[in-house]
């Protein structure tokens, strides 16, 4: 018997078949990155999942207290951790688009302890890590050390980062979302 590829488990939803709040999120989506991640297509099935969702992101990942391609490399890192080959190649292409090199995107997927990273950003992975653990790891003894390097709003945006993205690696790899395929000409 041939082996089969599992499935998406709920359709991915084309511009044509969603309401036009949606419609203009698929709109700055396609305009920002080139392509409406596939991600969107499954949330489509719940507009305001969908809606809330672009902000949520937009706000989570864009320049901050913390560079944003800063935040898409900590998510590439959680994706790796998780097994996630939509969610590593997505926050990989994110974080060339916003101006990450290939090898910090490299280092990010393996060693970043050796990677092109400042002391702080290598602490920082450090911490995503140890909340990938549990967040009983974040000790008060760690936690002050990320305050000799971190200010108050740039530990929220590096901790909520992290922890968002224990959340959308599962989403995708349990509905089997397949890979977005790279914007053209990247």
């Amino acid at each position: 018997m041939a082996a089969t590829t599992n499935p998406t488990r709920v359709p991915l939803l084309e511009r044509d078949q969603v309401t036009p709040e949606v419609a203009t999120v698929y709109d700055a989506l396609l305009k920002t990155r080139g392509v409406v991640p596939n991600m969107f297509k499954a949330l489509a099935h719940t507009p305001a999942l969908a809606l809330a969702t672009a902000g949520y992101l937009k706000a989570l990942l864009g320049d901050g207290a913390l560079a944003g391609s800063y935040k898409e490399l900590i998510a590439t890192r959680l994706s790796v951790l998780l097994g996630s080959e939509y969610a590593i190649k997505a926050h990989a292409l994110s974080a060339r688009q916003k101006g990450a090199s290939d090898a910090r995107i490299a280092a990010a997927r393996g060693d970043y302890e050796n990677g092109p990273f400042t002391a702080a950003e290598i602490l920082g992975f450090r911490a995503a890590e140890r909340l990938h653990r549990s967040p009983a790891e974040i000790t008060d003894e760690f936690f002050a050390t990320l305050r000799q390097h971190f200010s108050d709003p740039q530990i929220v945006e590096l901790l909520a980062a992290a922890a968002a993205f224990e959340l959308f690696p599962r989403f995708v790899d349990a509905l089997r979302i397949p890979v977005t395929p790279a914007p053209p000409g990247v």
